[in-house]
């Protein structure tokens, strides 16, 4: 399996986990599929009153130096980080 099926496999895997994660890692998980999927950052960042699309917006910013390959990797590590975690606490 190629490095982008992989990481599209673990985009729907994350989706099954039993417990939500934590509001930094989603933060995380959304920087990292951006990066990917997008590339750099291309917007605006949101106003002061925007708090929620303005750390999505400093998470995703925060990953624009990495390649897309870089943060498909380090998006499948973070999703299996998040499973075994997930499979522990069951």
């Amino acid at each position: 399996m190629g490095l982008q099926e992989d990481f599209e496999q673990h985009a729907e895997l994350v989706k099954t986990l039993k417990t939500k994660p934590s509001n930094d890692d989603l933060l995380i998980l959304y920087g990292l599929y951006k990066q990917e999927t997008v590339g750099p950052v291309n917007t605006d960042r949101p106003g002061i009153f925007s708090m929620k699309e303005r750390a999505k917006w400093d998470s995703w910013k925060s990953y624009e130096a990495k390649s897309k390959e870089e943060a498909m990797n380090d998006y499948i590590t973070k999703v299996k980080q998040l499973m075994e975690a997930d499979t522990a606490s069951s």
